[in-house]
């Protein structure tokens, strides 16, 4: 007996131990995420936000058509000697010390240490967070699925390795987070594949989900809940846009992670600093929305690019006409060499690294002028990006992905995304607010008129967050009746025993 009290009373100090420990860390978790949120509040100016100052950081989220804003619109309204030397992954250079005005890349928003804050205007797109989920499980799949070409894992690593020696340009196997991303996909497709040339496929027939044909590629709902999904992918906007992803610039960003993944209650902070980065934009697009933000983004951004290029380009002519006695001379060989150094692109793998292709501005360009090539050269890129996608696809065959084969995937997958990417869906919401603003404002200056379809979208958002709920609601009270049931007949049987006993 004086054991077993003993016993007892070691593990109630060993509890009671535990507990004060999390308490400690819980604590301590909770002053530094704090500290670091009041850090990031800033103090900039709502007011001058519309306005675009000399620098232009185009944070890229993945899979939010980021690539077809800077093929189709950014490469046209700048110069490629106007363009920063840059680094999907990291940033190599200090902007402050070079003439570039435009950075585009998938850094966080910690990269803005390196810019010159007050002189930089931020633009971003975001996009529906449960398609932005799916999208990226599509595109990690297909880049790996590339090279499945090669008879075994090795011979495929070797050929990466090998072209990117070679290349001084950017690859996707460089970029976060692909970089994480397809090379571990890219091991997992392999592996499906040696297994099936060991065993017996079960044959495809009738109309089947391409997102769970687990002896051709890694299902979904796997995908979803794999500790790689939970580091990079679910909430990936909301931490890109506090700057707290794992490619941070930002020196307690592990640690401020590692607080929120072990604290949940503390991601409120991590979402009210993404928040208040969104309100100090210059614009905010949004990918269900293509059409609109296009309008909104030429006639927000592109006038006002066009008009200080315009500027810079009288300015410059005044300089060189000063210097030279001429209005028109440039040095060829000099030009050349700096748009060699200041332009990376991608020669190998991907969709979503930078187009390498030359790209002259028009110095008469007119808004107008701007929409007109920017929907020639979506057409194109549409067109080559479904040839690409076909193809490697093939590979994988017939697991093929499309939007009607998303409506197979369970409602029990669907709102695990949703429940997994919260952060993103408060986020989103907050930037359609934003969103029909910006449509607000150009009405007000006279510019042609947007209509997003926001409240549809929005509706659609509740209403699937509202299904779970509901889904939710039916299961507990279902677990409370079946509870209650079974205490009923309990006591029923009980009762019925005792009567049965007093009678006798």
């Amino acid at each position: 007996m004086a054991k077993t009290r003993r016993l007892g009373m070691l593990l109630v100090l060993i509890f009671l131990v535990l507990a004060s420990k999390g308490e400690d860390d819980f604590s301590y978790c909770e002053s530094m995420v704090r500290k670091w949120a009041k850090s990031s509040a800033g103090n900039r100016n709502k007011a001058d936000k519309l306005t675009l100052k000399d620098f232009l950081f185009f944070l890229h989220v993945p899979r939010t058509g980021g690539r077809t804003y800077y093929s189709c619109f950014l490469k046209k309204l700048y110069a490629n000697t106007d363009e920063c030397p840059r680094s999907y992954d990291k940033l190599r250079f200090d902007p402050r010390e070079t003439n570039c005005r435009l950075l585009a890349t998938h850094d966080d928003y910690s990269v803005m240490s390196k810019l010159p804050k007050d002189k930089t205007s931020m633009i971003t797109i975001l996009r529906n967070p449960i398609d932005r989920v799916f999208s990226t499980y599509e595109f990690s799949v297909e880049v790996a699925a590339r090279f499945l070409v090669h008879p075994n894992l090795t011979s495929a690593t070797q050929m990466s390795k090998n072209m990117k020696s070679r290349s001084r340009g950017v690859s996707t196997l460089d970029i976060w987070p692909w970089k994480y991303l397809v090379p571990w996909m890219r091991e997992d497709l392999f592996t499906r594949r040696d297994a099936r040339k060991h065993t017996e496929v079960r044959s495809i027939k009738g109309k089947q989900n391409p997102y769970d044909m687990h002896e051709f590629v890694m299902p979904l709902h796997t995908f979803v809940d794999d500790p790689m999904a939970h580091e990079i992918i679910h909430n990936g906007a909301t931490f890109q846009l506090a700057g707290l992803t794992n490619n941070s610039f930002l020196t307690e960003a592990p640690k401020i992670r590692r607080c929120i993944r072990r604290h949940p209650n503390l991601d409120h902070y991590v979402l009210e600093v993404a928040k208040g980065r969104l309100d100090h934009m210059l614009y905010i697009g949004l990918t269900e929305d293509h059409k609109e933000s296009a309008t909104i983004f030429a006639n927000m951004v592109g006038s006002q690019v066009l008009s200080q290029s315009a500027a810079l380009s009288s300015l410059g002519e005044e300089v060189t006409s000063n210097k030279t006695g001429t209005n028109s001379f440039q040095d060829p060989e000099d030009g050349g060499e700096n748009q060699d150094q200041r332009s990376t692109g991608d020669n190998t793998l991907g969709e979503d690294a930078p187009s390498s292709d030359a790209e002259t501005t028009d110095e008469n360009m007119t808004v107008e002028n701007l929409m007109e090539a920017y929907e020639t050269c979506t057409s194109t890129l549409r067109k080559s990006q479904y040839k690409r996608r076909t193809i490697s696809l093939r590979k994988i065959a017939p697991a093929y992905f499309s939007k009607e084969a998303r409506l197979q995937v369970p409602q029990t997958v669907i709102q695990k995304m949703l429940l997994l990417n919260s952060l993103d869906v408060d986020l989103y919401k907050h930037a359609q607010q934003l969103f029909m603003e910006q449509a607000k404002h150009l009405m007000q200056i006279g510019q042609p008129k947007s209509e997003p379809q926001n409240k549809y979208r929005l509706f659609e958002m509740e209403t699937q967050e509202a299904r779970y709920n509901l889904s939710m609601t039916w299961k507990v009270l279902s677990l409370i009746s079946t509870t209650l049931l079974f205490v009923f007949v309990g006591v029923f049987v009980t009762t019925k025993r005792r009567n049965s006993k007093i009678k006798v």
